[in-house]
């Protein structure tokens, strides 16, 4: 069980593995007002930055699921480093369906919506670990302007401009979802910058120290367009946040 290699090469020098900086997720982390010994619960949980920088900073407890062989362990070890070993664990599975038998203060799925079949369905399975009064949180994409065409939109690395919503009209679909967005931290074009951009001097370093693997042609072929790619259509159409939620 793993994720598609390439993002385990790609991604493989990040600790967060969406648009965010550390910056940004410690501002969340202050914005829900975290409390010692929260429960948190991640599906998609990536390197672990989120918990673990969390217990670290707020005393918060909890797990982490990822599909990763590579994050869950750099998650592990993350841990260890920042000395919270103790407070959370990380387990490489597969999280969709996953319902913790601990319910949590705050259950969350940061950028990997097509765990629950979508938004809908990724809430409505959170909501299954979660205690009374927690909180939901949904990290999503969403179109900074409309695409003006189909053709745009598939190069945002989207399906079709209909795969996401503007920004109100998602934090509306939480309301008619029966839920109050009570927090939102957006990425900006900068924290977008950081996720992309470190993906190039990965792929760089990785063409030179494997020159003759089977996957190098692929990763050469990324390393030539993306940039172009990225800078022309996803840094200016697409934007990405994580949104607070609590069932009303």
């Amino acid at each position: 069980m793993d994720i598609p290699r390439t993002f385990n090469i790609t991604e493989s020098a990040h600790r967060i593995h969406n648009p965010f900086t550390p910056e940004k997720l410690a501002t969340l982390g202050a914005a829900l007002r975290l409390e010692a010994g929260t429960r948190v619960l991640d599906l998609g949980s990536g390197s672990g930055e989120m918990l673990c920088t969390w217990a670290r900073d707020y005393g918060v407890i909890g797990t982490g699921i990822d599909m990763s062989q590579l994050f869950t362990e750099q998650a592990k070890l993350r841990a260890e480093e920042l000395g919270v070993a103790d407070r959370v664990k990380f387990i490489h599975g597969d999280a969709t369906g996953y319902v913790s038998d601990d319910k949590a203060g705050v259950a969350a799925c940061v950028g990997a919506t097509w765990i629950g079949g979508g938004v809908s369905g990724t809430i409505e399975l959170l909501a299954q670990s979660l205690r009374p009064g927690g909180i939901i949180l949904i990290g999503e994409p969403y179109w900074r302007h409309l695409p003006p065409t189909e053709d745009v939109a598939r190069r945002c690395l989207a399906g079709s401009s209909s795969d996401f919503l503007l920004l109100p009209e998602l934090l509306a679909s939480f309301g008619h979802l029966g839920y109050d967005v009570v927090e939102m931290v957006l990425a900006d074009q900068d924290s977008w910058d950081r996720y992309e951009a470190a993906k190039w001097l990965t792929m760089r370093r990785w063409l030179e120290a494997n020159p003759d693997d089977e996957f190098a042609k692929e990763v050469r072929g990324q390393l030539t367009s993306e940039p172009e790619r990225y800078a022309a259509y996803t840094r200016e159409y697409l934007g990405w946040g994580v949104f607070a939620l609590m069932a009303r």
